[in-house]
């Protein structure tokens, strides 16, 4: 990936050097979390809150002395390079239709970050919350994404991004919040049919920012496509719970199959355009 010329973006926030002091209300949270948690990346803090997996303990911001390394401080510059070209995309994308797109911002944390939705620890990945318009990322999850999952690449990374800011695109939309008023109304196995319509789409919408990157500012290299399908597949919900469990359970899907999260990724990426993402209907 062509990046190291890109523009920098202006809304990153690095809170690296804040860390939290945590007294949990009850044992073994933090092993709960690291287990059921840190094989889904894009989870919605607020929903971790309300099963009471998160939150709920008495906490005290400190600050950490720790300097971040060379490597470290190219990650988050990466970083505001990928965050700068998907604000170039979308804010093309959203003119072309007449509208405005707002910038969110880009926290990079470690350890535990607080959010409008909740405390949330780095073994959640990166996330969105609507709440504050934010995506979150401790850096550390591109060494899992590579060494544990098994999906290496500066544009598998990149795909991380661009998912999470498809989430924000959602939320711009208000699709987000149609598919959040379902919640109350069905059982959870329905309700977790449209997450997983809801976590394609943010797919679909990543695949239309390659698309663009590609087309419109040729950042794109050989293999680079390759790199975001193979990531796709390896954070599927059946490869994740076959590799966690041995067996796979499809009515608590969040995210999709690897299959399902490859092909709409792909087909954002070879039509570019928000019809093509039209994943409730299908």
């Amino acid at each position: 990936m062509r990046w190291q010329t890109g523009r920098r973006s202006d809304n990153v926030e690095d809170q690296r050097g804040v860390g939290f002091s945590r007294k949990a209300a009850g044992g073994g949270i933090g092993t709960i979390i690291l287990v059921l948690v840190a094989l889904y990346f894009g989870v919605d803090p607020a929903v971790l809150t309300q099963t009471g997996l998160i939150g709920g303990s008495t906490e005290q911001t400190q600050q950490t002395p720790r300097k971040p390394t060379a490597e470290e401080n190219q990650k988050a510059d990466f970083v505001s390079v990928v965050l700068a070209d998907t604000e170039d995309t979308w804010n093309a994308i959203f003119q072309e239709k007449g509208g405005r797109y707002q910038y969110p911002k880009l926290v990079l944390f470690s350890g535990m970050v607080r959010s409008a939705c909740g405390t949330a620890s780095a073994a959640v990945g990166p996330f969105y919350c609507p709440g504050d318009r934010k995506v979150y990322i401790d850096l550390d999850f591109y060494d899992d994404l590579k060494n544990k999952l098994g999906a290496p690449g500066d544009f598998a990374q990149a795909y991380v991004i661009a998912h999470e800011i498809g989430h924000h695109v959602q939320n711009l939309l208000g699709i987000s919040e149609q598919v959040q008023k379902l919640r109350d109304r069905l059982p959870p196995a329905e309700y977790n049919k449209y997450q997983v319509k809801l976590e394609l789409q943010a797919d679909c919408f990543a695949g239309i920012w390659a698309n663009h990157a590609k087309r419109t500012r040729n950042i794109v290299e050989p293999g680079d496509i390759d790199e975001a399908l193979n990531a796709a597949a390896m954070i599927g919900d059946d490869r994740l719970q076959k590799r966690a469990r041995g067996y796979v359970t499809p009515d608590s899907f969040t995210h999709g199959t690897s299959a399902q999260r490859v092909a709409w990724f792909k087909r954002g990426y070879e039509h570019g355009d928000f019809e093509s993402c039209d994943t409730f209907s299908r």
